[in-house]
């Protein structure tokens, strides 16, 4: 069964089940500071989980495209993957556990024909924040799954929170049996020995933890996640995720163009390739701060595997279009975009060729202070930092020392690298620390302000203004906006003033729902237009500003305090950016 299949059968199992179909969000999230990427279906319905009423009803269901960074070092190995489209099925108040398990069976073994055999599951095993799973538990029994495949852990394996703070609740989860034997009498669901694979993962969402701890949720909701990737590698019979449509082609391209045999190297030249159109097709741009700075890194990693592969870097253009055929069922939209995607991998791709002459200039300097103190092992901090600053691999370091009769020692290496991990990681967790749903009340007045501001650069600047992104903190608000010139001390004051002048006003803010056609013809604006559904939510502002928007905003403008711009700067080509704060 091949990926859109796949998809289409799950969207339609659940429409046929009461619920409304809703577009993915992006890649890169619309005004949410807590993450990088957009990294699981729910992010973007935290305030319809906390008790707001989703436009849509109270059962939704969509496939989310998805992006998560902490294991990129890893992709190359066999299951992990940078980019992973989700699909999941929602309950806003609506069903809980009982009916949430019974539509989940029904959708693998009716709809899938997975046997039930092939069938194991995992609840909550209870502790002094929340019961054990009874519910659950019986909830399988009752469809068919037999007490010997029914397993029960702790937090560790089934409690789902996104990261430290907000929404959460014990889960159950799906596993599939791939035949293997057992690696222990011991082997269980817990175990990562590959005999069982997880497919699918129901959160019984009933609780909001917070530095306090845990409280009740105004609702009971059910929020899951199945992973279509890994689904159709299971169902294909593929031992990996390579193996199917939507990387086959590419891995099989690679394969002719290559003069050495990696398949590490290619599956990374794969996975990032894909990771990073998905990225680029939903307005991300190579940088060196936050998400450009990961969509720089996926770029160079790739390249770097292209010259592992010794592929001549002039056929990138022909792997890309590979990609893009393979892909173009489930996302038509990198067709569409298949030029600006190019451009800009291409573009990063030389970037980094003339970055690996710098980095090669910077190593003969090292070499040369080896020799010249008389030793013959290389600095391992001088290695590194070839690495970190000038992206040179630890490898090719290697190769031009042996080359020189000098050493480095890898061992020494991979410590600093393994904390240059950690601090990555840890980097990319803070990210998420403190929950999607950390929207406090000057969070709150944030957002309100950037649509403030959007509309004073209009005025100020030209209808040729649009928003490119936002990134809100509780110290100060990010803008980035079409402009292809740096703005003037003049035009920046103005900008302010206006701001002001409009928070001054105390102008209502109303919030509408209405059919998405009718706010276009009202002449409403969206980052990202084709991502919400045919009814929307958009918040006037008086006769300054309307957009379609998620929310939450304040009541009206003259609760959000004076305006200061403190910085205006590039972002990328093209688009500018100013730093703000709220006094």
């Amino acid at each position: 069964m091949k990926a859109i299949e796949i998809r289409n059968k799950y969207l339609n199992f659940f429409k046929k089940h009461g619920h409304s179909v809703i577009p993915s969000a992006p890649v890169i999230p619309e005004n949410d500071p807590s993450v990088l990427f957009t990294t699981a279906g729910m992010q973007p319905l935290v305030p319809y989980l906390l008790g707001q009423k989703h436009p849509e009803g109270t059962r939704l269901t969509d496939f989310q495209k998805c992006v998560r960074t902490n294991d990129i070092d890893e992709v190359g190995d066999n299951r992990h993957l940078t980019y992973f489209e989700m699909l999941g099925n929602w309950s806003l108040g609506d069903y809980f556990k009982e009916e949430s398990i019974t539509m989940s069976y029904e959708f693998l073994t009716k709809e899938l024909e997975i046997p039930v055999e092939k069938l194991s599951v995992t609840c909550f095993a209870g502790d002094e924040d929340c019961v054990k799973d009874e519910v659950a538990y019986n909830a399988w029994r009752k469809v068919g799954i037999p007490d010997e495949r029914i397993y029960f852990f702790g937090k560790n394996d089934n409690w789902w929170i996104a990261g430290e703070e907000g929404p959460c609740g014990p889960d159950t989860e799906m596993f599939y049996d791939t035949g293997k034997p057992k690696c222990s009498e011991e082997c269980n669901p817990s175990c990562d020995c590959g005999k069982y694979v997880e497919i699918w993962n129901n959160v019984f969402m009933e609780f909001y933890k917070d530095k306090n701890g845990y409280s009740k949720l105004k609702q009971q909701n059910v929020d899951t996640g199945l992973g279509l990737e890994r689904m159709t590698m299971l169902l294909q019979g593929k031992e990996t995720p390579y193996e199917i449509e939507l990387f086959a082609p590419v891995m099989e391209k690679l394969s002719k163009l290559q003069n050495v045999d990696n398949i590490e190297s290619r599956r990374i030249v794969a996975e990032h390739l894909r990771s990073s159109m998905m990225i680029i097709n939903d307005g991300g741009r190579p940088s060196n701060v936050d998400r450009g700075y990961i969509l720089r890194r996926l770029l160079r990693r790739m390249t770097r595997h292209l010259n592992k592969l010794e592929i001549d870097l002039n056929k990138l253009g022909e792997i890309i279009d590979v990609s893009i055929e393979a892909l173009k069922e489930l996302y038509p939209e990198l067709e569409t975009n298949k030029e600006v995607i190019k451009s800009v991998i291409i573009g990063e791709k030389d970037k980094f060729v003339k970055t690996l002459q710098n980095g090669e200039r910077e190593f003969e300097k090292v070499a040369n202070r080896t020799r010249n103190s008389g030793k013959k092992v290389l600095d391992t901090e001088a290695v590194f930092n070839l690495y970190e600053t000038y992206g040179f691999p630890p490898e090719m370091t290697e190769e031009l020392a042996k080359e020189e009769g000098l050493e480095v020692d890898m061992s020494d290496y991979q410590k600093l690298f393994k904390e240059h991990q950690e601090r990555s990681r840890l980097g990319s967790e803070q990210k998420f620390k403190g929950g999607l749903a950390s929207t406090g009340e000057i969070e709150t007045k944030y957002h309100t302000a950037t649509h403030l501001l959007n509309a004073a650069l209009k005025a100020v600047l030209g209808n040729h203004v649009h928003q490119k992104g936002s990134n809100i903190t509780e110290e100060r608000m990010r803008f980035d906006f079409s402009h292809p010139a740096k703005m003037t001390d003049e035009e920046k004051q103005k900008v302010e003033d206006l701001v002001n002048d409009y928070i001054s006003q105390d102008i209502p803010v109303e919030k509408l729902e209405m059919k998405k056609d009718e706010a276009i013809s009202m002449g409403a604006e969206a980052m990202f237009l084709d991502k919400y559904g045919d009814i929307v939510t958009v918040y006037k502002i008086g006769d300054v500003s309307i957009e379609l928007c998620g929310g939450p905003h304040v009541e009206s403008t003259g609760k959000l305090g004076h305006f200061k711009i403190k910085k205006e700067e590039a972002s990328s080509s093209g688009v500018r950016r100013i730093k703000a704060i709220l006094e």
